[in-house]
């Protein structure tokens, strides 16, 4: 999964609440490869870290990583 902050549609408003903010401040485009992606979902789903809130044009908000 790419991730790339700069392109997302809720930048600024969701930030704060982003698990990739949180743990990693605003990076440039990252890859999360599915271990990543799914340790990152059981994190936030134990309440530990906020989900994904990454929106790409034409898309709802993230509902965690998976």
């Amino acid at each position: 999964m790419l991730i790339d902050c700069d392109t997302c549609v809720v930048r600024g408003k969701g930030c704060p609440d982003c698990v990739i903010t949180v743990l990693l401040g605003m990076p440039g485009p990252i890859e999360l490869d599915a271990e990543e992606q799914t340790a990152i979902g059981c994190l936030a789903e134990a309440g530990l870290v906020p989900p994904l809130r990454l929106v790409r044009h034409h898309e709802g908000p993230s509902r965690g990583i998976a």
